[in-house]
Parts: structure tokens; sequence; C-alpha cells
């Protein structure tokens, strides 16, 4: 029971870190990066600087709420061996996905 206590906290904490990154850039009102060491593009390089900052903001909550979601369903599969792969898939799988989906919302609003 401790384990799973002490699991819940620090997928809380960083599912609360990623949430945070998402809440910020939901906020600002410069354009966002990635973080994945680009720099973010200057505003004049972009069409519609909000819905740029409003969907990265977006897929970084979302992040964020698979990160608790895999835990949860990691939890549903009792003390296995097998509860493993949903936990570290829910931190995992997301990477290539947003980086996917940063690569569209690039071709969708720089100019």
């Amino acid at each position: 029971m401790a384990g799973r206590i002490i699991g819940f906290v620090i997928y809380l904490i960083v599912a609360a870190f990623m949430a945070g990154i998402g809440i910020s850039q939901l906020r600002s009102r410069t354009p966002v990066g990635f973080y994945s060491g680009e720099r973010p593009p200057a505003q004049h390089e972009l069409s519609d600087v909000a819905a740029w900052n409003r969907k990265h903001g977006i897929m970084w909550v979302v992040y964020g709420a698979v990160i608790l979601m895999a835990f949860g369903a990691g939890c549903l599969m009792g003390d296995t061996v097998w509860s493993v792969a949903p936990m570290s898939g829910g931190v995992l799988v997301p990477i290539p996905l947003m980086v996917w989906y940063h690569k569209k919302l690039v071709k969708c609003y720089k100019k």
C-alpha cells in the first residue's frame, strides 16, 4: 500500500509539472516552444499566435492527464508485473504523438 501511495505522489508531481507547462503556455501572449531544444517562432512567423499557444498548451495539459490515467490503469491491474505496462506506456507513448502534433502545428501556423 505504501508503494502505491509513493507511486501516486510521484506520478502526481510529474503530471502537475506537465499540466503546469500547458497552463503557462495557455496564458502566454508570446509564441511558446515545444521544449525540444528548438527556439519558439517569432510572432511575425505565425499566422495566429493565440491558437498556436492554445493548442500547445492543451497538448501538455492532456499529457498530464494521460499520465494520471496511466497510473490509475496500472493500479486497477493490481500488483502484477503487467501493471507496469500501462504506467510506463502512459508516460512514453504520448511523446512521439506530441512530436507529430507539434510538427503538424508548425505546418499549419508558420507562414
